[in-house]
């Protein structure tokens, strides 16, 4: 791919990863964020975490299908990077607005609120892999060490999907096509690697 068209990709990358953020940020600055701004501010946040998180899953597959898409991986650490934004402006929202910053309460939710537990492990999970994003982190870690710590990403979606189910009433189905896609997506890959080892096997004379 030309450089400029990735110049190109990245900023349109950009632009519509920090969206969510510029209309809950114009929302609260003119009070339009409806009648509890801060469910409205945790629904959006969670949303947006478990849409980045399901879109960096697939960037890998994808790859796999179609050599012609192996750019895509350019994109993965920045989406990973900004699933990590909304789920720590969706932790601190449940902290400072919810919780009060009361580390009593937080502790109480956490024992006795199924989808805060979940929740909490799900955000856990992402902070080892945020801190070692960079390339001095895969240097120092080792290619392998390092791919093997962010397969941690795998329960952290799968976390985040439990923790929207448990949040949402019984029969609301909104947290189904995050289940599916990310399910599908997980399942992909052993498939994939099957595959490519059937093909590089050798025939028997």
């Amino acid at each position: 791919m030309k450089k400029s068209n990735l110049v190109l990709l990245k900023t349109l990358a950009w632009i519509a990863c920090l969206w969510p953020f510029a209309v809950l940020a114009w929302g609260a600055v003119n009070n339009t964020l409806g009648a509890d701004p801060t469910a409205h501010i945790e629904l959006t946040t969670g949303y947006t975490t478990l849409m980045l998180l399901t879109i960096g899953l697939g960037i890998t597959p994808l790859r796999r299908v179609s050599p012609r898409l192996s750019w895509l991986i350019k994109f993965r650490r920045l989406i990973g990077l900004f699933a990590f934004f909304y789920a720590t402006v969706h932790m601190l929202a449940y902290v400072g607005l919810y919780a009060g910053f009361s580390v009593q309460s937080m502790l109480e939710d956490i024992a006795k609120r199924r989808f805060i537990t979940m929740g909490v492990t799900a955000y856990l999970l992402l902070i080892p892999l945020a801190l070692t994003s960079t390339n001095w982190a895969i240097r120092k870690l080792g290619g392998k060490r390092w791919n093997l710590l962010h397969k941690l990403v795998y329960a952290a979606a799968l976390c985040g999907v439990i923790h929207y189910w448990w949040q949402v009433k019984t029969g609301v189905l909104l947290p189904l096509p995050f289940t599916v896609a990310v399910i599908v997506l997980l399942l992909a890959r052993p498939v994939l690697t099957w595959r490519q080892r059937r093909k590089v096997r050798p025939v028997a004379v």
